[in-house]
């Protein structure tokens, strides 16, 4: 039964569940796409098996990881104390900041603007603060406007240097020494057990059953992780390592990743292959641009043939039933194609500016080979990269709703409640979904645009920026994913030692996101709130 003292404002709280469905589906479509966007421009993953892994990460994320940082968006940023007496009040300047963050969202996402969702939300706090003369939490406190805002300088920088470093790593170790695919071959199996382990360590310290890592114990989580190591290098070398060696130096264009079980088989001389691949290409070029060339890559791998043209959605799907009757059900389905899969079936790799063209080839260029090896690093990078989005912004959305729902449950201003579980299933859905449909604007503007991507450099990009993100929440700091991405971009580009190499024009655009962002977002919602609560009424 619904308290009286809530029971009549139940049309907050429908206002409120679906602004916070567009702005969990804003907040999939804008910063999703960070996660898996140097992936799909390094061509390791295509739009749709992106989106198809999205909806599972960010749903793993949100669920498993989520609930932390929801507290802080709840009731850490305004002092609720303002509200005391009346929750409706409450209610509805809660509403107003997830009307206002979904409205930002989806207005950057379709002008292709890559902004902080984090900003997005507290700047939509924060005018409802100002609106209602809410005191704001300004001083050095957890959950405070400067704490928050500290992290969103902190971050970029934090993730610029995990970023270099590991790429730096990977250079010098593989990439720039001589006969660079030995060494390669040579040291993936400890890449790849490295990454496992990673991302072992990090399900490990965000467990909800682990509230902190000391409760846990230091010694169980390292065993954990020793084990994980371990096991990813023994798997590695029992089946990818096989794999490897008969797609790479036998160059048998029949191996696909679906053979990867095969293990040992695969060192036959004629191993017995379900299902074998066609064609002649055993590894793609990396490096190829708008025009169709391969660029200096082609140089270690002259087999590799030029792309075909991408067909666009409406000319794979709308083009061919366009002239067919409605009574036909061929042209319903290419219809409902289109609608379903129009949002991952768009070019968003390639370019044709030769201002981003003449940035790319300032970037050095690595034997194809050795980008194939870590395009599986990298789609591990790319799903913990995800999975730190998931567990770290879905409280951006979810936030406000909660401290809706509970207020209406309890009929008293109540932002303690621990956050429903479903709420956060609902959210990690949401999230995936958004990028399914409407990312590729944002996975356009972050892949090529900022600096010439490739597997290596991709990995150490995502690398770098999940173990920021998820290290920030685990302090409870509701950091920026595309900060953190944009950073580790900037980082990596920087290691070709050459400031040409980085595209200065697409930072600024992007830092000129995050300055508006915050008052945007706190000028939508702050308006509506004050108009909301000064409104005259019978």
């Amino acid at each position: 039964m619904i308290p009286a003292a809530t029971a009549k404002y139940d049309w907050i709280l429908a206002i409120t569940t679906i602004a916070f469905i567009i702005s969990a589906f804003g907040n999939g479509a804008n910063d999703v796409a960070n996660a898996y966007a140097t992936s799909v421009a390094a061509r390791t993953l295509n739009m749709a098996t992106a989106g198809v892994l999205a909806i599972f990460t960010e749903f793993i994320g949100a669920v498993a990881m989520g609930s932390r940082v929801t507290d802080t968006i709840k009731n850490g940023i305004i002092n609720i104390d303002r509200f005391e007496g009346k929750p409706g009040a409450l209610m509805l300047a809660m509403g107003c900041a997830e009307i206002g963050s979904a409205t930002w969202l989806m207005f950057a996402t379709k002008m292709g603007w890559p902004v902080s969702t984090t900003q997005t939300i507290v700047g939509a706090l924060v005018g409802v603060g100002f609106a209602s003369q809410a005191s704001i939490s300004w001083g050095w406190a957890d959950g405070s406007v400067s704490q928050v805002a500290a992290s969103w300088g902190i971050a970029p920088l934090v993730a610029a240097g995990f970023s270099a470093i590991i790429f730096g790593t990977l250079k010098y170790s593989v990439l720039e020494r001589v006969d660079s695919f030995k060494w390669a071959m040579r040291l993936i199996p400890l890449y790849l057990a490295m990454t496992g382990a990673i991302l072992a360590l990090f399900i490990v310290v965000e467990a909800p059953t682990a509230p902190s890592l000391e409760e846990f114990g230091a010694g169980k989580a390292a065993g954990i992780i020793v084990g994980v190591f371990f096991g990813c290098l023994l798997v590695a070398y029992v089946f990818f390592m096989p794999y490897f060696k008969r797609r790479l130096i036998h160059k048998d264009g029949r191996i696909k990743f679906y053979h990867i079980p095969l293990g040992p088989l695969l060192l036959r001389e004629n191993p017995p292959l379900y299902f074998p691949g066609k064609g002649d290409n055993v590894v793609i070029s990396y490096y190829e641009d708008s025009y169709g060339e391969n660029m200096d890559s082609a140089l270690f791998s002259p087999e590799i043939k030029p792309r075909k043209k991408h067909v666009e959605p409406v000319e794979r799907f709308l083009d061919p039933v366009r002239d067919l009757s409605w009574a036909n059900p061929q042209k319903w389905l290419g219809y409902l194609k289109w609608i379903l899969l129009q949002g991952v079936t768009r070019d968003v790799i390639t370019h044709d500016s030769p201002e981003l063209r003449a940035i790319h080839a300032r970037a050095h260029r690595y034997d194809d080979r050795v980008e194939h090896l870590w395009t599986y690093c990298q789609v591990v990078s790319a799903m913990m990269m995800s999975i730190a989005h998931g567990s770290n912004d879905v409280a951006n959305a979810v936030g406000p709703w909660a401290a809706v729902y509970s207020t209406y449950n309890a009929g008293v201003v109540e932002t303690e409640a621990p956050t429903p579980i479903w709420f956060l299933i609902v959210a990690g859905l949401l999230l995936g979904l958004g990028f399914w449909f409407y990312g590729y604007h944002i996975v356009r503007a972050l892949g090529n645009k900022i600096t010439q991507m490739s597997p290596t450099r991709g990995f150490s990009v995502e690398l770098g920026a999940a173990i920021t993100v998820l290290l920030a929440s685990r302090l409870g700091l509701p950091v920026s994913t595309t900060q953190c991405l944009t950073g580790a971009a900037m980082g990596v580009a920087l290691m070709n030692y050459d400031l040409g190499a980085v595209n200065w024009k697409q930072l600024a655009f992007i830092f000129g996101g995050w300055v508006l962002t915050l008052p945007c977002a706190a000028l939508v919602s702050g308006l509506i709130c004050l108009m909301a609560l000064n409104a005259p009424h019978l």
